[in-house]
């Protein structure tokens, strides 16, 4: 009897604390859950530190993102290496927080008559064409719960080179996230150039 009772306590003990657990974080997830479907009602200028899903607070948490595919294949390598500077595209970098990404009218200004035979081109031309502008996939930023508001000019007067942020783009085709924008990144580079480390600074 008694070797009945350890045998069953060597497998059900193990099932017991397994069934314990799972029940803790169902208990514990439930409300999370609930929040989450009822925060797709709530307004974005609401500050909260929900999300949707918690897949997506998973994603967040470990800095998973997906690698955005871009609609053309556009070569940072070989604008650069023919003279092309980072603000003859990204216009407004100097002058206020975004660094825009071009309109397709900005690129046709050379692509008018500059590679028109190449596939990525005509592929340019036909979003013009069609009165459409590149739907290009965003490669850095933070996420909305970070509540950080970059703003690249004070960046630029600062004497800050792109590649600082952005990684050496003359190495690179399409562009991908080379670095990455954690918070101790920024504090380092701060620090260092004796910049404020307010919180208020990035952070409002």
């Amino acid at each position: 009897m008694a070797r009945r009772v350890c045998k069953t306590w060597l497998w059900g003990g193990p099932i017991l604390v397994v069934v314990a657990i799972l029940g803790g974080i169902l208990f514990h997830l439930s409300p999370v859950l609930a929040q989450s479907q009822s925060s797709q009602l709530a307004s974005n200028d609401i500050f909260t530190p929900e999300h949707r899903t918690i897949f997506s607070a998973v994603r967040e948490y470990f800095g998973w993102r997906e690698t955005p595919v871009q609609p053309i294949a556009f070569t940072h390598q070989i604008h650069l290496r023919k003279g092309v500077q980072c603000t003859n595209c990204h216009a407004g970098v100097d002058r206020g927080p975004e660094a825009r990404i071009p309109g397709v009218s900005v690129c046709m200004m050379c692509h008018q008559t500059i590679a028109t035979n190449k596939p990525e081109i005509q592929k340019l031309k036909a979003y013009r064409d069609r009165g459409e502008d590149v739907p290009w996939q965003r490669v850095y930023g933070f996420a909305p719960t970070a509540h950080v508001r970059f703003n690249h000019a004070p960046h630029i007067h600062a004497g800050v080179d792109c590649a600082v942020c952005h990684g050496n783009m003359t190495t690179q085709t399409v562009a991908v996230r080379e670095i990455n924008h954690t918070m101790g990144f920024c504090m380092d580079c701060h620090q260092q150039k004796n910049a404020s480390t307010d919180c208020v600074t990035c952070h409002y």
